[in-house]
């Protein structure tokens, strides 16, 4: 299993936009992202940070509801 790796929030924001998140608004320096699947609407917040904690991005994807295997996926 890879290791997910630092990313800063704009570089977290285009991947999850590959899943299908859209931007919904921005408050301060947090973007806040939805997607809807089958009636359900699942939202997760990223901040603009210039690099997210590793802790951080883990508890993106928990609210994104992406695994960790997935989202290294899609980094590239």
């Amino acid at each position: 299993m890879s290791e997910l790796k630092r990313l800063s929030g704009q570089e977290t924001i285009k991947i999850l936009k590959k899943f299908g998140f859209i931007q919904i608004r921005q408050k301060g320096s947090h973007v806040i992202l939805k997607k809807i699947i089958e009636d359900e609407e699942i939202g997760c917040v990223v901040p603009l940070h210039k690099e997210l904690a590793i802790g951080t991005l883990k508890g993106i994807l928990r609210q994104a509801k992406i695994s960790p295997e997935e989202f290294i996926k899609n980094l590239y």
